[in-house]
């Protein structure tokens, strides 16, 4: 193929922006990645239906069974931090296989767990693994899908997290019936196969490849791509990434450690790589990541309280595990819906709009969930169950577009690492807060109270994206 560098001859930003959509080429790619994106919140999910069953097999306090969340969140946390910088250095495709591994071999490794201790370790290295899943995951398929369809399809990857929630749900409720928690964690053994799938199935993304100087390689995959989709391109040239005064120290030590590393770098070459980045994040645009790390951390908060403590609060009612998961995983499958709807809006009224106004609805629902549970008991009210429903319909348009928002914010250059140290944020908080939660602010201020503060933290973080960050619908990525 050969490459230009006439006026007229298209980047391969733009060529990959506008090639056709196809289910057998950038549609594989999506379905290979939502699956991964499924059982991510498969694993997620799991937290709040362990909370009540292990209480009860380990006869633990509130505040220690908070730390099967926190364990998890925490272990996250750090996962996006690192995996995030990592997808930078190394490429989606090698690190997104690498996170399948990770949070697979160790949910499955605590399903063996001797004791309370070691199942914490396990959550902790789970949850590593599962934390660099979701900003590798979305680079990796934003960077390959058209620009015209990128909002829905972006939008619509978040359909996967419903999904793997409710089946969590649902598959747990039933596992309880012939076996106990170890059970229904030794089904997490199925994500290590879909690594045969990444392996034959995904390319590395061309623009990372272009983005560290692989332009070899990338304009094989963009060829490739180009025949697939029977796009009319003859030649293309490349937009070569030109770092500011202050990030060329960093941009060049970035590509020092590929280079002396070599096809694997050391896990400290990537750990420099990642701090790096963080830098890089903030020299960039410090309004666009603070605006990203607060919308994370309220949004995926809100999410979480709920997603981790439904069952558990919903048992203390009176409300046997089944029941309480079953409830639980109707909160879930209604999200599918919601993601749909954000596919179908984000286009057409933007990511601002549809995140803020779902975003603070979502709030204001959950401290409805909190006042019909508080005024109902075993036999949950219509109204506690209308408010569940209606908080995990809305909560799935907010998600999905603040990963698709967020994702657009930053260049490919700093797609991975933006999106993982949003994420990390989010996780750290989301850590914290069941400790939090359990061992203070539910016992001691009332479950109204508790989500009145955590709606008022999405209010701020709207505000912030009004004043602060544009509006990225229909932008080409570059």
């Amino acid at each position: 193929m050969p490459i230009t560098t006439t006026a007229n001859t298209p980047t391969a930003a733009e060529v990959l922006a506008s090639l056709p959509w196809r289910w057998n080429t950038q549609g594989a790619i999506f379905l290979i990645g939502g699956l991964g994106f499924m059982f991510d919140a498969w694993d997620v999910a799991l937290n709040g239906f362990l909370i009540p069953l292990l209480s009860d097999y380990w006869d633990l306090s509130v505040g220690q069974a908070a730390w099967i969340a926190t364990a998890n969140l925490i272990g996250m946390a750090l996962g996006a931090f690192v995996w995030g910088g990592i997808a930078d250095v190394v490429g989606r495709k090698k690190a997104f296989t690498l996170t399948l591994l990770v949070f697979s071999i160790f949910t499955v490794a605590g399903a063996f767990s001797p004791d309370y201790a070691w199942f914490i370790v396990f959550r902790f290295l789970a949850g590593f693994g599962l934390g660099g899943c979701i900003p590798v995951d979305y680079a990796l398929v934003g960077e390959f899908t058209p620009s015209r369809h990128r909002g829905r399809v972006l939008t619509a990857m978040d359909g996967w997290w419903p999904i793997g929630a409710s089946l969590c749900a649902f598959v747990s409720a039933w596992l309880l019936g012939v076996g106990d928690w170890r059970l229904i964690m030794l089904v997490m053994i199925v994500p290590a196969l879909l690594t045969v799938a990444v392996r034959f199935g995904i390319p590395e993304s061309p623009l990372y490849l272009a983005s560290v100087g692989r332009y070899a390689e990338a304009d094989a995959v963009i060829a490739k791509l180009v025949k697939r989709t029977g796009a009319e391109v003859e030649s293309w040239t490349h937009d070569v990434p030109r770092s500011t005064a202050a990030e060329e120290p960093l941009a060049k030590s970035s590509k020092e450690t590929v280079t002396s590393a070599g096809p694997h770098p050391t896990v400290s070459a990537q750990l420099r790589a990642a701090s790096g980045q963080l830098v890089q994040l903030w020299q960039h645009s410090a309004k666009t990541t603070l605006v990203s790390w607060t919308l994370f951390v309220s949004v995926l908060l809100v999410y979480y309280a709920a997603l981790t403590w439904l069952p558990g609060i919903l048992k203390k009612q009176g409300m046997g595990d089944q029941a309480a998961f079953l409830v639980t995983g109707s909160m879930t499958t209604v999200g599918i819906l919601g993601v749909v709807i954000s596919a179908l809006v984000v286009e057409r009224f933007g990511r601002k709009w549809v995140l803020g106004v779902s975003a603070l609805l979502s709030g204001i629902l959950l401290v409805g969930v909190a006042v019909f549970i508080e005024a109902s008991g075993a036999d949950l009210s219509w109204a506690a169950r209308v408010s569940i429903i209606a908080f995990g319909l809305v909560v799935q348009i907010a998600i999905p577009t603040l990963y698709t928002y967020v994702s657009e914010l930053y260049p490919t250059r700093l797609r991975g690492s933006g999106f993982g140290w949003a994420s990390a944020a989010s996780r750290v908080a989301t850590g914290i807060a069941p400790l939090v939660f359990g061992a203070f602010m539910w016992p001691v201020l009332g479950l109204t109270l508790t989500f009145v503060l955590t709606g008022l933290l999405v209010i701020v973080a709207v505000a912030m994206m009004a004043l602060l960050t544009r509006e990225t619908a229909g932008e080409k990525l570059v």
